[in-house]
């Protein structure tokens, strides 16, 4: 048919094989001729409006050219995915950074928070009696420490620690692989680093926001600090358990020593410790303690960090917690100090010492006293506790403590706990008669007393008649004691013990002669040092000096106290009476042969309490035995327990001390003696015993001529402020 003007007739391709061709020679593939013509042809067409011809498929096989392109395997699609998800993770992991950065501080603000500051309360001799503060102990420097102290928490906790940057992925895969196969002991991933910035910076919560914010926080503080200032920080701030933070607090918690001091099984103990506190405290669970101590040896000696004999030495001879020493008494005295400590210091940042007046010889002898008495007669007696307070005439104490076992029970009998004094309260009574122009030698009649609707007794319910108020003091006759009381009157009395430092309020009745107003230990042994001293009122203290860690003085004591409140000649007759108790009276048991001595017995109504101050011209000493409750015990008196613990003290505390006559007694020591009154204990009975207080022995001793006429002029009284400042400082005020 025949086709449009213009336009060629289109030829159909044909496939068919010539004749005589062999098929697998045919070779149909284009030329580059071809190829171009081809191209040239189709352009041209195409310009003409004709349509392009149908492509030609490329066979595979022989020939030149390029080969085909083949599929990716499945391994390479993988990969490429594998890729691709971990640009997307590193990029969601920035952002996730990004975010939780942007949680924390500023990091141009960021700054490693100060360590809450702690006060280490030293004894005279610069011994450490108790630490206080938040943290139990100061800070210490790496280099105070022995090397295999900070190396036993590297070696446990982060052998890594002077290789990596904070992070440490190395010891994370250690720990994932050590914990999956259980095989040793499972260990944690975080570094030393990282354990020190959730100490300074964050909660103690566990979660994937936390770990972040730890591993940000540890890069921080490797780029500001050195590897050793880091390790200091840490070692001052990981928590040890029992209220010890700190690798010095945790030495003297468990060991009892200063962290310089400790041998290479304690470190590994103390490393080994941070794990877990609670569970292996040496001192609540010290099997599991020598056992992780074991693993700490071994890692030290896999390390280099300790020689094979000093581990084998340390195996063989584990550490142990120490006791606490002495019962924790000390404690009591520690107590005290931060009850005043506002008072001289009240505002400080860092680390402070402070050093008492306090003898830690004296405190020892005075708790074995105590608690040895207490032990082996106190269920006798029905005596469940007990308080003794020593203090030199000056006022300075030098033992001090608040009850039979600190651990037991934190309340501080011996500056707290108001309790009748009893007898102990007479010599006011007899100072106020003195005062007035009474002597030692002065008479007056043992009998029958009433004041309206009372009538005190005597223990024995028997009188002397006409006795010297020396005897009536020493042999602690309740009748003549209440008679000088309503002689000078019940105002006066209250006066005089407050001039001499008593600050509890004092009830201004007639039952106040036989001690019913109720008063603290601490206080009734200060007002008795001013018959040791001369006749000088004191402010009882135990802080003589405040320095800061470096060693600046940041408080220093001077002389002080509430200046000349006794005459120095009725000074000298308190003193001759009180003598005699010793002597002749109520308190013989409690002599010590070569010491001049003096001093009062007592006990309350009931026998509730019981009572001995006694002293020298160097140390005056009180004890007070009774139940917190108010229970009466059994017949314990101010002359039976409390002067055996006294003499036992005493005893000991006189030894360094040179035997000194008390002051002023000569004039009025006592002539030889016509008769004994008898060695009774002094003792409430009959109903002033069941009501107002301590009915003692009587005496029959005839009276003793003596000098007459006026004695010592009265002192002058303590201030309101003086006495404001008492109350304040020791709790004694009402």
């Amino acid at each position: 048919m025949a086709k449009a003007s213009g336009r060629k007739a289109r030829s159909e391709p044909s496939f068919d094989i010539p004749e005589g061709s062999d098929p697998a020679r045919l070779d149909v593939r284009l030329s580059r001729g071809d190829r171009t013509a081809g191209a040239a042809s189709r352009g041209a067409g195409r310009a003409a409006g004709g349509a392009a011809p149908a492509p030609v498929r490329r066979k595979s096989g022989g020939g030149g050219g390029k080969p085909p392109r083949r599929r990716r395997s499945w391994l390479g699609r993988i990969v490429q995915g594998l890729l691709v998800l971990g640009i997307w993770g590193v990029i969601a992991l920035a952002g996730l950074v990004a975010y939780h950065a942007s949680q924390l501080p500023p990091i141009d603000q960021l700054a490693v928070p100060k360590r809450p500051p702690n006060i280490a309360i030293l004894a005279s001799d610069g011994s450490l009696l108790a630490n206080r503060g938040e943290t139990g102990g100061r800070v210490v420097s790496i280099k105070e420490l022995p090397p295999y102290l900070p190396r036993a928490f590297v070696a446990i906790e982060d052998r890594r620690f002077y290789d990596h940057l904070g992070v440490d992925p190395v010891g994370i895969a250690r720990a994932v692989t050590q914990n999956l196969t259980r095989r040793g002991l499972a260990q944690g991933g975080s570094t030393l680093t990282q354990q020190l910035a959730k100490n300074l910076f964050l909660t103690p919560e566990r979660s994937a926001s936390r770990k972040i914010q730890e591993a940000i926080l540890a890069l921080w503080l490797e780029h500001k600090y050195t590897k050793d200032e880091i390790l200091e920080l840490y070692l001052n701030r990981v928590y040890f358990g029992a209220g010890a933070y700190g690798v010095e607090a945790a030495a003297q918690r468990y060991f009892g020593k200063p962290a310089k001091n400790v041998t290479l099984a304690e470190a590994a103990m103390l490393g080994g410790l941070v794990q877990a506190p609670s569970r292996l405290a040496p001192n609540r669970n010290l099997k599991a303690a020598q056992a992780r101590a074991a693993h700490v040896l071994a890692a030290m000696e896999e390390l280099g960090f300790a020689k094979a004999p000093d581990v084998k030495l340390a195996l063989a001879q584990p550490a142990r917690p120490a006791s606490a020493r002495g019962g924790g008494s000390p404690n009591y005295v520690a107590d005290l100090v931060m009850d005043v400590l506002d008072d001289f210091l009240p505002k400080f940042e860092d680390d402070i010492v402070v050093s008492t007046t306090v003898d830690s010889g004296l405190q020892g002898a005075g708790e074995r006293a105590l608690t040895g008495e207490l032990n082996a007669k106190g269920a006798r007696y029905n005596v469940g506790q007990g308080a003794l307070v020593s203090m030199r005439p000056d006022g300075a104490i030098r033992a001090l403590i608040g009850g039979r076992d600190y651990a037991q029970s934190q309340f501080n009998r011996a500056t707290t706990a108001k309790r009748q004094p009893g007898s102990a309260f007479k010599p006011f009574v007899y100072l106020a008669a003195v005062e007035r122009g009474l002597t030692p030698d002065t008479v007056r009649e043992d009998a029958p007393v009433r004041i309206g609707n009372w009538a005190p007794e005597n223990y024995s319910h028997n009188y002397s008649g006409p006795v010297t108020l020396r005897d009536a003091l020493a042999q602690s006759l309740n009748t003549v004691a209440v008679r000088l009381g309503q002689e000078v009157g019940p105002k006066a009395v209250v006066q005089t013990a407050q001039r001499l430092g008593i600050s509890s309020a004092l009830q201004a009745n007639g039952s106040l002669a036989l001690g019913t107003s109720e008063v603290t230990p601490l206080e009734l042994v200060g007002a008795y040092c001013a018959f040791a001293n001369g006749g000088t009122g004191v402010i009882p203290y135990v802080i003589a000096s405040i320095k800061s860690a470096t060693g600046k003085v940041l408080y220093k004591r001077n002389e002080g106290g509430l200046g000349r409140v006794v005459d120095p000649n009725a000074v000298g007759m308190m003193n001759a009476m009180l003598h005699e108790v010793f002597t002749s009276g109520t308190a013989k048991k409690a002599d010590i042969p070569g010491w001049e001595l003096a001093g009062k017995t007592g006990t309350s109504q009931d026998f509730r309490d019981a009572w001995f101050i006694g002293y020298s011209a160097t140390l005056v000493t009180g004890i007070w035995l009774g139940n917190d409750d108010g229970e009466p015990t059994k017949k314990a008196s101010g002359g039976s327990l409390p002067a055996e613990i006294w003499k036992a003290y005493m005893t000991t505390a006189l030894k360094s001390d040179r035997p000194t006559g008390l002051p002023g007694i000569n004039r009025w020591r006592a002539r030889p003696q016509v008769a004994n009154a008898g060695d009774r204990e002094d003792g409430p009975g009959g109903l002033i015993g069941a009501l107002l207080g301590e009915p003692e022995r009587t005496a029959s001793v005839p009276p003793r001529p003596g000098p007459t006429g006026r004695g010592a002029a009265r002192g002058q009284g303590p201030s309101q402020d003086d006495r404001n400042f008492l109350e304040k400082l020791f709790g004694i005020g009402e």
